[in-house]
């Protein structure tokens, strides 16, 4: 059974706070270690309230602003017809598990996602591709309505417009639900899941733990030595690899000199004048380096 909550008179702070009590379709692909800006702790941090709440940017902004052009956009080029979601949805089989959905699809049990990104993602829209952690809020989307497809609208900001039908897949929702259930066992058990060693991880802690105490004693690090050794270790060969890494490219660069481009086989090496305009101080000019595989 789904339930609704209706967010039509519902404040900022009230749909702050709902957010918390579960698991949303953005939060999906950070769990599952398909976002480039969010990891399972940093989301854990925010569901426990260790960070205050993500600060409204302009992409964010642009997304809001722009999702009703989208939405009119896709019907114009499908034919369909949508209408909004005023409410966060619950589904008694998942409660960890919440959705605030874009548009339901007018005659079919259906949603739709509308996305507006960057020409920097262009790329990741070849091919009728389009990026991994759509899919997984897709997914989440349908676990918690018992939609049979989602639909996915993509605005590149004055490059072009995408759509994608996603259909509902049970043996992918079954496994997106078992990895947020588990997932949110550490929310409730106010412990943090494991560190992935990406960027996400470092600036949640830098907020979690942002201030230091001087007075406090030191603390006791007992059962951390290997992990002290593996550091200290794995700093030291990353200095030999950087150190490595710098002679080859100054072998190439020498081979190239004033030539911009190489070839050895299916390799291609660029060496190519480039500048860089800075405001209200004149251009400067380098040499971008880079080696390829064809593919």
């Amino acid at each position: 059974m789904v339930a609704k909550i209706s967010t039509l008179n519902m404040s900022h702070e009230e749909w702050l706070e709902q957010r918390q009590k579960g698991i949303g379709g953005s939060d999906a692909a950070g769990i599952i270690g398909l976002s480039a800006y969010s990891t399972p702790y940093s989301i854990w941090a925010d569901k426990t309230g260790r960070v205050p709440p993500k600060e409204d940017n302009e992409a964010m902004r642009i997304g809001r602003d722009l999702e009703d052009y989208v939405a009119k956009r896709w019907e114009e080029k499908t034919g369909k017809k949508v209408r909004r979601c005023n409410y966060i949805l619950r589904n008694d089989e998942y409660p960890f598990a919440h959705a605030n959905i874009d548009r339901d699809v007018v005659g079919e049990n259906a949603g739709l996602e509308c996305k507006t990104t960057s020409v920097m993602n262009l790329k990741k829209f070849k091919n009728g591709s389009y990026p991994e952690n759509y899919y997984a809020q897709s997914v989440h989307y349908m676990a918690v309505t018992g939609a049979d497809r989602w639909y996915l609208a993509v605005l590149v900001l004055g490059q072009g417009f995408y759509d994608f039908v996603i259909e509902r897949d049970e043996d992918e929702i079954k496994a997106l639900m078992e990895a947020e259930q588990n997932f949110w066992s550490y929310v409730e058990k106010d412990t943090p899941p494991p560190f992935t060693g990406l960027d996400p991880d470092s600036e949640t802690l830098k907020v979690v733990y942002r201030d230091s105490n001087d007075d406090a004693p030191p603390v006791n690090l007992f059962g951390r030595e290997q992990d002290i050794q593996n550091y200290l270790e794995l700093k030291a060969q990353k200095k030999e690899l950087d150190k490595s890494i710098k002679y080859y490219e100054q072998v190439l660069q020498n081979d190239l000199g004033a030539n911009e481009r190489g070839i050895c086989g299916i390799y291609t090496v660029n060496w190519k004048t480039q500048s860089r305009a800075a405001h209200m101080v004149k251009a400067s000019t380098f040499r971008k380096f880079e080696v390829k595989k064809a593919k």
